[in-house]
């Protein structure tokens, strides 16, 4: 850091220490020319947060929040987007410092939606040759048939990350199936109040079925997408279930999509598992690139830009060296 810095950004979470996220930001300051600008990870946990926030000055600019700070950032700040306000979920915390307290006010917002969302249709371009993907606004783009009934997704485990999930299930349209029409969420925790169920009955547009996680090895093999939202290790049973599984002589996941959120370890067992059953398989890095690209737009309104536009891209190359 040569330079001065007088606008901060970080990444908060515990644990923080396989965060890729100051690696995208940073290349995206250095495309855009905001040479006084840095973020960086700090390790803070939900007993943490509020002496964290309390010392901070008005050269910070905003916050990534992962686990397990989501939910807790929520009294400190206002819902600024539809999914935040929804969801009471938030990735994202932006400092308005114009006011006459010398507290900042926060305004939080939810950008794990835009992150699924574009992971899915990125990879279906690429392997559609780059063939636009339809959505619910421009129908089937990829002239492909749509069932009538309509795409089945599945989400494994039932935290903040897989209410993201479940949101973005509102707006993809698969390939050749259209938009989702059944989720099935594989729970490892039953909430007596769920908020998925409740997220789900608040969205029109498709059905809503919570099952236990020992259960989803049937389910996944019904599934057109399927989301996995458990950290670390959480899925290996699930990718085990599904070792040696065949069904006569084609590949039981032909044409079948999965985003494993995780990025560390990677691949994960379920990608491996998913891929050796003839699946694709999306990595959580994927998610993360469009999270923060979203976090960057969001970041740097009324920055003085003199870099390339392109930032995007400075991004993804950062991205792809660091894997």
């Amino acid at each position: 850091m040569a330079n001065e810095i007088h606008h901060r950004c970080a990444v908060l979470g515990k644990p923080i220490s396989h965060s890729l996220s100051p690696l995208l930001h940073n290349a995206a300051y250095r495309a855009l020319g905001l040479d006084d600008w840095y973020y960086k990870r700090a390790e803070v946990g939900e007993s943490d947060l509020d002496g964290f926030l309390e010392g901070l000055d008005s050269t910070w600019v905003g916050l990534s929040l992962t686990m397990p700070l989501k939910r807790t950032i929520q009294p400190y700040g206002t819902p600024s987007d539809d999914w935040s306000r929804k969801l009471l979920v938030a990735n994202t915390a932006i400092f308005d410092w114009s006011g006459t307290s010398e507290k900042p006010n926060i305004r939080l917002y939810n950008t794990d939606v835009e992150g699924i969302e574009k992971a899915f249709s990125h990879a279906w371009q690429i392997f559609d040759n780059a063939a636009p993907v339809p959505t619910r606004e421009t129908g089937n783009a990829l002239d492909l048939q749509v069932l009538p009934n309509g795409a089945n997704a599945v989400i494994l485990g039932n935290g903040n990350t897989a209410l993201s999930a479940l949101a973005a299930c509102t707006g993809i349209n698969v390939p050749g199936k259209g938009p989702i029409a059944q989720v099935t969420v594989c729970a490892r925790h039953q909430h007596e109040n769920d908020p998925m169920k409740q997220l789900a009955q608040s969205e029109s547009g498709f059905t809503y079925q919570q099952v236990s996680l020992s259960e989803s090895a049937k389910y996944l093999l019904e599934a057109d997408i399927v989301i996995n939202t458990i950290p670390s290790h959480g899925a290996d049973d699930v990718a085990a279930q599904l070792e040696g599984i065949s069904i006569g002589s084609s590949p039981v996941l032909s044409r079948k999509t999965l985003l494993d959120v995780v990025y560390d370890p990677r691949p994960t067992n379920l990608m491996q598992s998913w891929r050796a059953n003839g699946g694709t398989a999306i990595g959580g890095e994927e998610m993360l690139l469009y999270q923060a690209i979203a976090q960057v737009r969001l970041m740097t309104v009324g920055a003085h830009i003199i870099g390339t536009a392109d930032f995007e891209q400075a991004m993804r190359s950062a991205l792809q060296e660091a894997l």
